[in-house]
């Protein structure tokens, strides 16, 4: 897979989750999610922080530069608008010439953009069905997103395991589709129910 194709994934899966954001209704906020302890509010936070800070360590800030300015709330009072905002600024800073081979400061370490951006593709995929399994909306991931989610996932699999990112793997099955591999490699049951 090339750079360039990490860049159209990962926008492509900030596309389909933001069906999911948009599909949380004003009384499923509260509500818990596969992330244990998380709210849907806490989930969307989350996402659209993790967009934001891909925004900024992405086009060179430091994680010390940024400090403390994307802490708490960033939904506000229109979810949908912060989640748009904010994906796009994400897709943005990754499909910048040369951002994908600059290095970027994540908490574990400088990394090339491409990395940064395969894990970004990978959290917002994930957590997109996350959003969906919670809020009780069709939760088929785009097959061919998935397919792509392992690609990158593969070779990276046991360190984002065992990093505390996302839950305990579970044991899946032989007759299991890739997405319901894919999510229980990744901490998830992989069924909405």
């Amino acid at each position: 897979m090339s750079a360039a194709d990490i860049a159209t994934l990962h926008r492509q899966a900030l596309e389909a989750t933001r069906g999911y954001v948009a599909g949380v209704t004003d009384d499923q906020w509260q509500l818990p999610t596969p992330c244990e302890g998380w709210t849907v509010h806490d989930l969307a936070n989350h996402i659209v922080a993790g967009n934001l800070w891909a925004a900024e360590l992405g086009s060179g800030r430091s994680i010390a530069d940024v400090g403390s300015a994307l802490d708490g709330d960033m939904l506000g009072t229109d979810p949908v608008g912060a989640y748009d905002r904010s994906a796009e600024s994400a897709a943005a800073v990754f499909e910048a010439p040369g951002a994908l081979d600059s290095p970027c400061a994540v908490s574990y370490g400088p990394v090339p953009g491409s990395v940064y951006a395969g894990h970004r593709f990978i959290d917002v995929l994930v957590h997109g069905w996350d959003l969906a399994a919670a809020t009780g909306q069709p939760a088929d991931l785009d097959p061919r997103l998935v397919d792509a989610c392992w690609e990158v996932l593969r070779p990276q699999l046991a360190p984002l395991q065992s990093s505390g990112a996302f839950g305990v793997a579970r044991t899946g099955h032989a007759d299991d589709s890739p997405q319901q591999s894919l999510l229980a490699a990744l901490g998830r049951s992989g069924s909405s129910d």
